[in-house]
Parts: structure tokens; C-alpha cells; sequence
């Protein structure tokens, strides 16, 4: 199998770093050595998802690479880019009078998590995967559409913007613990299916000696346990910080040197 990258993918990714690179030069002023890690970080994931061998054998009816690689781009990508995002950067973008109404409504927690919601399921549902997911004309456009879906779920968890206030810890962990009933919701039926569910893959041999049917059982598993894991990790970190902020809130017992108290003696 040979890997070759596609020119669109490499565009895209280059104009992403451009336009960092560009608003870094223009505003002058630099992102925080850990922003600049993120987004960095951001970049290479998405290079590696979407070039070499990952894409390779997605687009090879591999369905459990298909699966791994939306993982990526809907639950890594979108994290590392909004932690890489300086609040100065984003700012005059997302409070222009032009844009600010619309990015109001659809970064609402409910609305971005339906939208994600909604999006993730009708990509899986068997006709829409068959037809239009594998087509060569819209399998760009879909991942595409899967990075912005991705992005706007997880804005109320990493929102840059004091604008654009983030959840509160406890709100963002019924967020998160919420994000798991879609996700179960198309994972269960995939890899629990007695048949292959997808014509696309219903075609044999697979890589490893894998039959359609293990195939995408093994998909199935992926996104059931693979992003439930994960989502538990990125739960554990939240109630943590939570903790921690909660603990330093909390004023020290006997911090202050109480004040000497003064006797008073009587006079003779």
C-alpha cells in the first residue's frame, strides 16, 4: 500500500498555520509558550489523521480505521486548537457586529451539542455512509464538517473568550457524562448488528485477515469504548480541577496570627 498525501488536505492544513502565523505578525503579539505547544500539537494530529497510513486505510474499506480516524478529528484535533487559541486572537473575529449573532447561538452549549450530535449519527446511519460519506466528492466535505461540529462541541468546555464564558466544572462534567448517550446510541447498534451493516465494507479480504462482519465489530468497539475512556479521562481532569479550585477557595484554618489580647491592670 502506498501513503501519498492529498494536495487539499495539505492546503488546508498549511492555511490554518498561515493564518496563526499571519495574526501573530499583524497584531504583534505572541500566543503563551503552551498555547503555541497546543495548537502545534493541534496541526500534527490533524496531518496524521488526515494523510499516511490512517486515511490510507480508511479509505480502503477498513472500517474500524474510518472510525478511528472521525475519533480523531471530532475528540483530539478540536481540544488541542481551542487551547492553542490566544483570546486577542479570536476576539475581534467573534465580536464583529456581523459574525457575533450568529456565533451567539451556535456555540450555545445546547445548540453545539446537537448540532454535533445530530451530525455524528446521520454520518453513521447506513444509507448516508454507503452514498454520500465514500463518494470521492464528499469525502472531504465531511471531514470538514466533522472538524466544525467538533469544534463548536467542545467551545463550551474550552472556550478562549471571556466573551464566550466556558461551563461551569459541574456543568461541564453533565456535558460530558451527556455526550456519551449519542455516542452509545450509534456505537451499540454497530457492534452489536448481526450483519454488516454498511455495503461499502461488505466486501472481502480486509487488512489483517479481517473479516466485513469482525471489522466492524472491532469499529464498533472504537467508538464505544475507545471514546468512553476517553471522555472518563477528560472527566477525571475537569472534577480534579474543580476539586482544586474548590480547595483553594477554602480559607486556611488559623492563617493569621490572632491579635494579643490586652490585660488590663488595675490601677493602685
Amino acid at each position: 500500500m502506498t501513503w501519498e498525501a492529498e494536495p487539499q488536505y495539505l492546503i488546508a492544513i498549511a492555511a490554518i498555520a498561515l493564518v496563526y502565523i499571519g495574526a501573530i505578525v499583524l497584531m504583534g503579539r505572541r500566543p503563551t509558550p503552551r498555547q503555541s505547544l497546543a495548537f502545534s500539537c493541534s496541526l500534527i494530529a490533524l496531518f496524521l489523521t488526515l494523510t499516511g497510513p490512517i486515511d490510507e486505510f480508511a479509505r480502503g474499506r477498513f472500517f474500524a480505521a474510518y472510525i478511528f480516524q472521525q475519533m480523531l478529528i471530532a475528540f483530539v484535533f478540536p481540544p488541542l486548537f481551542l487551547l492553542g487559541m490566544p483570546a486577542w486572537m479570536v476576539r475581534p473575529v467573534l465580536t464583529n457586529r456581523f459574525i457575533e449573532p450568529f456565533a451567539r447561538v451556535i456555540t450555545r452549549p445546547i445548540i453545539a451539542f446537537l448540532l454535533f450530535a445530530a451530525t455524528f449519527t446521520l454520518i453513521h446511519y447506513p444509507a448516508v455512509c454507503d452514498r454520500v460519506c465514500h463518494a470521492q466528492q464528499f469525502y472531504g466535505g465531511i471531514h470538514t464538517i466533522l472538524l466544525i461540529v467538533g469544534v463548536l462541541l467542545w467551545w463550551p468546555l474550552l472556550s478562549p473568550l471571556p466573551e464566550y464564558p466556558r461551563l461551569s466544572y459541574p456543568v461541564q462534567i453533565l456535558y460530558l457524562f451527556m455526550l456519551m448517550i449519542p455516542m452509545t446510541a450509534v456505537a451499540a447498534p454497530i457492534t452489536m448488528a448481526e450483519s454488516v451493516l454498511y455495503i461499502y465494507y461488505d466486501i472481502s479480504p480486509h487488512p489483517f485477515g479481517l473479516t466485513p462482519m469482525a471489522d466492524q465489530v472491532l469499529g464498533g468497539l472504537i467508538m464505544w469504548i475507545g471514546q468512553g475512556v476517553y471522555i472518563m479521562f477528560i472527566f477525571t481532569g475537569i472534577f480534579f480541577r474543580w476539586a482544586m479550585r474548590e480547595d483553594s477557595e477554602v480559607p486556611a484554618i488559623n492563617r493569621q496570627t490572632p491579635a494579643p489580647v490586652h490585660v488590663l491592670r488595675p490601677t493602685v
